[in-house]
């Protein structure tokens, strides 16, 4: 072969410096992207990290506003608290027959009221029941009598016992307050001066977990047979290793249940596996495997999705999650107009079908970009379950009711809840429904709670009569 000549490797080495060039620059935008992406990921575990008060929202105004409520015509109607309709002392304040400062007689001219609403001082109240016995004459068994107000029939051992009032609070303060065991002692003894250990409490809320037993089963069965129900879940542990606790909920009940894992059969373990109503909840496989159910998808998730992405995503790329963040918040406008009476059932058909063109036209279209790619093979997954709640007024637009009934039971999470055992996760999960549903009913559990360790024989109890909260 020939060698090239001078004038054919000065124009080799031309193109080869003008590829170096792009490829430097190339090198250089991706330095910068991975740099961004890095601060990135470092801003998101830090956030992750912010487990306590107050959270942070980003970096404070120079100029913020201030606080509290504005003065003049903006302050708005001022509340007061309304008089209590019983009082239990009165107490006359007399006027002073001279003035403070120059002392001069005073003229009485009238008088107000102002009432104080305090605690008693609590103390315990301690009953002795005489229980008589016996002996059957026919078959030798021992027989012996119960008062209504007992709640055991020991008389051997366990013969000085905690009551149903001090049992049914101390299962307050730990499942609804998040107190340890430790610290759910210490707070009876500092109101009432009773001293109790902690494996005390710990066997009494087992007691009354197993009384409470059939009225959680009756909630199972309520949920199954639920129109919607919002499922979710989030991480837990038991004995040290992992687990999830579920949560099953409508506007009315809710069911607790923390498993071991995360899959259909502990889903299905509470709903079922026939379930057929409709199902609102983010996109986690399991729930898709409900072949008798329909899908409400969770639109703030997917909303959260797109505007993350928007974040990192450059150019072209940015269009398709806007686009989808525009369509899911029109879906919202929409069900905000129905709600309020401004859009008639055929005008609202109308404007449905629209919605689901303008995201059938957007999903078929061309997407290079692989987190759109990503993005878009999930919602095409849940195209048909993005506006059910557009026809159906009862099924919300996201799982908001499953989302704040795992926030009061995440303050258990890293207290000695039903930590450690089976037998503590089946009282956790039992006594946090029975306080999250009587709470829906804008009801106290503590008075059914009493009753339940009452009960001779485990039964179920109703549920409360009143009406359950609406958002």
């Amino acid at each position: 072969m020939a060698k090239p000549s001078y004038t054919e490797l000065l124009e080799a080495n031309s193109q080869l410096q003008h590829l170096l060039a792009e490829r430097d620059g190339d090198i250089a935008k991706l330095e910068l992207r991975i740099a961004e992406l890095v601060k990135l990921v470092e801003e998101l575990q830090r956030s992750g990290k912010r487990q306590a008060a107050p959270f942070s929202k980003g970096k404070p105004k120079d100029k913020p506003k201030r606080p509290g409520r504005k003065a003049g015509k903006n302050y708005g109607t001022q509340s007061t608290r309304l008089p209590p309709k019983k009082v239990d002392e009165i107490i006359v304040v007399n006027c002073p027959l001279y003035c403070h400062d120059c002392h001069g007689p005073v003229k009485l001219k009238g008088k107000a009221n102002q009432y104080h609403i305090d605690l008693p001082e609590v103390k315990p109240k301690t009953t002795q029941f005489i229980i008589h016995y016996g002996q059957c004459g026919h078959c030798g068994c021992r027989v012996q009598g119960r008062h209504p107000l007992q709640i055991s029939d020991a008389l051997e051992v366990g013969t000085v016992q905690m009551g149903p009032g001090v049992v049914s609070f101390a299962a307050y303060l730990n499942k609804v307050g998040g107190l340890s065991y430790a610290k759910t002692a210490a707070v009876l003894e500092e109101m009432v001066g009773l001293k109790v250990s902690r494996s005390t409490l710990c066997r009494a809320l087992q007691r009354l977990a197993k009384k409470a037993r059939p009225t959680y089963d009756s909630l199972v069965n309520k949920i199954r047979g639920s129109p919607v129900v919002y499922p979710d879940e989030t991480g837990w542990k038991l004995g040290g290793r992992q687990a999830w606790l579920w949560v099953f909920t409508n506007l009315k009940e809710t069911v607790y249940a923390i498993a071991r894992g995360r899959g259909f059969d502990e889903a299905a373990s509470i709903l079922g596996e026939d379930y057929s109503g409709v199902i609102g909840a983010d996109g986690w496989a399991p729930y898709r495997r409900f072949k008798k159910a329909i899908m409400q998808a969770c639109l703030a998730h997917l909303l959260r999705r797109s505007h993350d992405m928007l974040k990192t995503a450059k150019r072209g790329a940015v269009r398709f999650p806007r686009k989808v963040k525009a369509i899911l918040q029109d879906a919202l406008k929409l069900r905000d107009r129905r709600d309020a009476g401004e859009i008639s059932p055929h005008g609202l058909r109308i404007a449905t079908g629209r919605l689901k063109a303008r995201m059938s036209r957007l999903l078929s279209g061309r997407i290079k970009n692989p987190d759109n790619l990503r993005f878009a093979k999930h919602l095409k997954r849940y195209q048909d379950a993005l506006f059910l709640f557009l026809a159906r007024p009862d099924v919300e637009a996201t799982n908001w009711p499953s989302e704040q009934a795992i926030r009061p039971a995440v303050a258990n999470r890293k207290s000695c809840g039903g930590n450690r055992t089976e037998k503590g996760s089946e009282t956790q999960s039992v006594l946090m429904s029975i306080f999250r549903t009587w709470h829906q009913h804008g009801q106290s559990a503590l008075g059914a709670l009493r009753e339940m360790l009452r009960d001779p024989v485990p039964r179920k109890h109703s549920l409360p009569a009143s009406a359950s909260k609406t958002r």
